[in-house]
Formats: structure tokens, C-alpha cells, sequence
């Protein structure tokens, strides 16, 4: 899995606008919680998936993470992945939630509307 880096206000923005020619997942995640390095660990041993996918360390940047929050109208967590579309979040998981059979689910689902 090919992960991006997110760590700046630019990089929200290029999301953002990426968003509307292809679905992108990001993750929050923290270096310091077992939890979420299982869900980091679960989601690259079943990724199959041909989109991008942002990495934010929100130990590191949690003013990005806040401002994701503020953007895409989602309660902040960590960890939490979410599927930006069209400029929206269209999914949001956390913790032990966080799946990509899951992430499959809402693709399909969004494609369908």
C-alpha cells in the first residue's frame, strides 16, 4: 500500500479537489495506540484497491485533523479512515469498524446514487 502523507492545509485542499474526478480514503492515525495500528495493519494486509490513500499522524498534525474534521462535518477519532467524493466525506469509520470489505460496501453503495 502506497500511503501519502498528509501535513498541510495544501494537502486538504489537493484532496479536495482530487475528490471529484476519484473517491480518496485518508487515515488518522496515532504512532502511540495499539488500536490503531491494528486497524493501519488490517487495512494494508487486505488493500485492493485502486485509490489513493492519505496517511495523517495526527500526533504530528493534529490541527490538520481537526480541520478535516471542520471540512467534512465528522466527529474527530482516531483512528478513523474517511472516503472523500465530490468534495464529502460519503463514509467514516473508526476503530475496529475501520475494514476494507467496509470501504468496498460504500463504493458500491455510492456508485449506485
Amino acid at each position: 500500500m502506497d500511503w501519502k502523507s498528509l501535513t498541510s492545509f495544501d494537502d486538504i485542499e489537493t484532496i479536495n479537489k482530487e475528490s471529484f474526478d476519484a473517491p480518496i480514503v485518508i487515515l488518522k492515525h496515532s504512532r502511540t495506540c495499539s488500536i490503531s495500528a491494528m486497524a493501519k495493519m488490517r487495512l494494508e494486509d487486505k488493500w485492493d484497491l485502486e485509490l489513493d490513500a492519505y496517511y495523517l499522524d495526527i500526533l504530528s498534525y493534529r490541527n490538520l485533523s481537526n480541520a478535516l474534521a471542520e471540512k467534512y462535518q465528522v466527529h474527530h477519532e482516531s483512528p478513523q479512515l474517511l472516503l472523500i467524493k465530490n468534495g464529502e466525506c460519503t463514509y467514516d469509520a473508526s476503530h475496529f469498524d475501520i475494514s476494507v470489505a467496509e470501504l468496498k460496501e460504500s463504493l458500491t453503495y455510492n456508485q449506485e446514487l
